[in-house]
């Protein structure tokens, strides 16, 4: 079944995948180095410290650093532990999709003013294969834009909560109908988490 407003394929390492270097004469991830520099001795990072490795690595090149909500959600959309941190491999899989969304969104901001409008957006979100009815991205727009105009950082928590959202649904939509029940406790901590 295809899933309306569902674009799949984010790519990104898969879950489980090595890291780095583990073994003599292997090659340390490049990003191992990013990942490091700010991560506990736990060997996870949280929003605070993602938010200061993706500036640090400036990552949103000559935009501003994403904000710590920002950061929260991403770590959400791959918390695939519940720890609310991030290890290497999530993080990983973090950057790659990260920089898909960065190229995509460089694609549409056709002014190179760090910002897209609603038409730009909705160009966007169709071409990731999200099909959303004018209503629902008319209630994105309201949600992600100052002014009529959507930064990178909300470009990013708003694909976030796309895919986390979408994902969530996928899971409940056993029969592959485009519908899916909720109980109300498990519709709030669905939404409330992505």
């Amino acid at each position: 079944m295809s899933y309306p407003g569902y674009a799949g394929g984010y790519g990104g390492a898969p879950p489980g995948a090595p890291g780095y270097a583990g073994f003599p004469g292997q090659q340390q991830d490049p990003l191992f180095g990013y990942f490091s520099g700010v991560a506990g001795q736990d060997g996870q990072i949280s929003a605070e410290e993602l938010q200061t490795c993706l500036t640090q690595a400036q990552f949103s090149g000559g935009y501003k650093p994403f904000n710590l909500e920002t950061c929260r959600l991403m770590i959400n959309m791959l918390d695939r532990d519940m720890s609310c941190t991030m290890g290497f491999n999530e993080f990983k899989e973090l950057w790659s999709v990260l920089n898909g969304w960065k190229q995509h969104f460089m694609s549409i901001d056709r002014d190179h003013s760090g910002t897209v409008d609603p038409q730009e957006m909705q160009q966007a979100m169709a071409s990731m294969g999200y099909r959303l009815s004018p209503q629902a991205m008319n209630c994105v727009v309201k949600r992600y834009s100052t002014h009529g105009k959507i930064t990178f950082d909300d470009y990013v928590a708003c694909c976030v909560r796309l895919r986390s959202l979408t994902d969530l649904f996928r899971r409940r939509d056993q029969a592959g109908q485009g519908v899916a029940s909720f109980q109300y406790d498990d519709f709030i901590q669905c939404t409330m988490s992505s």
